[in-house]
């Protein structure tokens, strides 16, 4: 293995940029990766780490330009249609239940974990996917607008129960010049021992530090502004709650209360 040295690390993951327009046909069709791109950032992808080796995600490639145009227009993402590769990473208890099934032993009950290791391994796949095409040259984009219409991607795709879309991913050769994104500062997030809750001032300077991430049109930016269009009272993320539980109810991944369960076929 070829080691890097530190700084060649931190320049690597400095380079990171969310993308969202890409470079496409003339006629603003994809241009799809060279197939041993693609093969291997699915590799790396399946190298993952999983817990109890189950590998509880999948990975569903959108090609079919219907489907990407319907896949976009439930995200509220256009690039869904335009980027080189685009992925639905879902989490996926179903197929662990299955091959329980077909070994003639008896799935258990357990939603809450479902949820907890499923998203967890999607992540992982996920990150290692965008990780190996960045090495690669390109750049992508996680898209969080799943939720804007997670009922209508679950038909589009076809999700039985125990599978639960998490996320978008878009890949491929950047047509924008994106910005580089602050981050939180690091005492912040990373605690020694036990969980420091950060006090007024350095919140204060956390929000100085990430108000740029918020800046649009060359206007000054304001993070909380910008957090509380999601996170606040009334905001986006109240909205996509219920559709959120729906969607788990639906998918036999819901852990409030008591489940029908309903076999695997």
């Amino acid at each position: 293995m070829t080691h890097r040295s530190p700084e060649e690390v931190r320049a690597f993951y400095d380079a990171h940029r969310t993308v969202r327009q890409y470079v496409t046909a003339a006629d603003g069709t994809p241009i799809p990766l060279p197939p041993a791109h693609l093969d291997v950032i699915l590799h790396a992808a399946q190298r993952a780490p999983t817990d109890a080796t189950a590998q509880l995600y999948s990975l569903v490639h959108l090609r079919d330009p219907e489907v990407r145009a319907q896949a976009a227009a439930l995200t509220t993402n256009a690039h869904m249609a335009t980027a080189s590769e685009a992925f639905v990473v879902c989490a996926d208890v179903r197929r662990t239940r299955r091959v329980l099934e077909v070994s003639g032993r008896t799935p258990g009950h357990w939603p809450a974990v479902a949820v907890h290791f499923g998203i967890g391994d999607a992540v992982m796949a996920g990150t290692n996917l965008l990780t190996a095409a960045e090495m690669l040259g390109y750049q992508g984009c996680w898209i969080g607008g799943v939720l804007n219409g997670i009922d209508g991607l679950i038909d589009l795709l076809r999700l039985p129960q125990g599978v639960l879309p998490f996320a978008a991913l878009t890949i491929g050769t950047p047509a924008e010049n994106a910005p580089y994104r602050p981050r939180v500062p690091r005492h912040l997030v990373v605690h020694t021992d036990t969980y420091h809750d950060g006090d007024h001032d350095e919140l204060q300077d956390a929000i100085a530090v990430m108000n740029p991430i918020a800046s649009r049109g060359g206007q000054p930016g304001d993070w909380p502004r910008l957090l509380g269009a999601y996170f606040a009272q009334d905001g986006g993320m109240e909205k996509r709650e219920p559709h959120l539980v729906a969607a788990l109810r639906r998918q036999g991944m819901w852990s409030g209360e008591a489940v029908a369960q309903t076999p695997v076929h």
